[in-house]
């Protein structure tokens, strides 16, 4: 099982959305936080992009700039042009199509800009551990399939809808993400920022050995010793390599993903609770019942309700 794709899987709601946007300058605007994962792509020209705290970033054609939690901030042709108010809509798209731009006031920057619906109820903590902005600077050479998919984002957003384009579209959105994630943590492998984490878990053979496990069969009734001898270690060894890295116990954190998977199918199936109950490991209606209220703070029937 790919733990990657598991927890993007897992963590996304709905449907994410995109839209080419073009701007002149002057511009800036201020985007209030939402509950998504937001980007900004830079394919012509240059923009800020305007933190709520911290300083202003650059960005340049090829530019990646990221928001995993959604988080306020702003974008502007300078950190000195005025920013408008009120808020724009979260992700800078205004229906999908370009912003005018006039022959006296030439595009400053056209961008990809979207976003991506997540589970706040439960966010896995590979979510939480990523910083409020993640910034991709284009490099010659550095995450080729990332650029690949930016280049085929923006044609397909370009060119009048084709058969199969809102398929294309959301394959497009799904890879994205993942490049996008899957570049995050081997710049922080690469650069040794993160001894720690889920950055180092990823690429740690032991620890992701054991979340493979998890993931591919999380109904199973796993020991700390099963899960060590998946990861080729002793059982104390494995317990506390795994608790570092994962910032949780192998078994509790079995238990939480074991919760999460549950919330995912009852939101996306109609199997009845006590299938549910049983494909994530409880053979007993009344202990998934329990266990899952305590995570989500309501009984898995009410859950699929307001879900739904």
């Amino acid at each position: 099982m790919d733990v990657l794709s598991d927890v993007v899987s897992a963590a996304r709601t709905g449907r994410p959305h995109s839209g080419r946007v073009t701007k002149s300058a002057p511009f800036a605007e201020r985007f209030a936080p939402v509950p998504s994962a937001g980007f900004h792509i830079v394919l012509q020209g240059t923009c800020w992009l305007l933190p709520s705290q911290g300083e202003p970033i650059a960005l340049g054609p090829g530019d990646v700039a990221f928001l995993p939690r959604g988080s306020a901030h702003g974008l502007a042709d300078d950190p000195s042009t005025p920013v408008s108010e009120p808020p724009a809509t979260p992700t800078g798209v205004h229906d999908g199509r370009d912003d005018e731009t006039s022959a006296d006031r030439p595009p400053t920057v056209v961008m990809l800009c979207g976003a991506y619906l997540l589970d706040g109820s439960g966010p896995h903590p590979l979510l939480n551990d990523l910083p409020e902005i993640i910034h991709l600077p284009t490099r010659v050479g550095r995450h080729r399939e990332l650029r690949a998919a930016v280049e085929l984002l923006g044609v397909e957003l370009e060119s009048d809808a084709r058969p199969g384009s809102d398929t294309v579209l959301l394959t497009l959105l799904d890879l994205l993400l993942l490049y996008v994630l899957r570049a995050w943590f081997e710049e922080q492998r690469v650069s040794g920022h993160s001894a720690t984490g889920w950055a180092a878990a990823l690429h740690d053979p032991a620890v992701a050995a054991a979340l493979r496990a998890i993931h591919g069969d999380p109904g199973r009734s796993w020991t700390v010793e099963e899960l060590g001898a998946q990861a080729r270690l002793s059982r104390a060894a494995f317990a506390r390599r795994f608790t570092q890295l994962v910032g949780q116990p192998p078994l509790t954190y079995l238990t939480w993903w074991r919760m999460t998977t549950a919330a995912r199918l009852l939101r996306t199936c109609d199997a009845p609770v006590n299938t549910i109950a049983q494909q994530v490991g409880y053979s007993s209606q009344y202990t998934f019942t329990h266990a899952f209220k305590r995570q989500y703070g309501l009984p898995p029937g009410s859950y699929r309700h307001h879900a739904g």
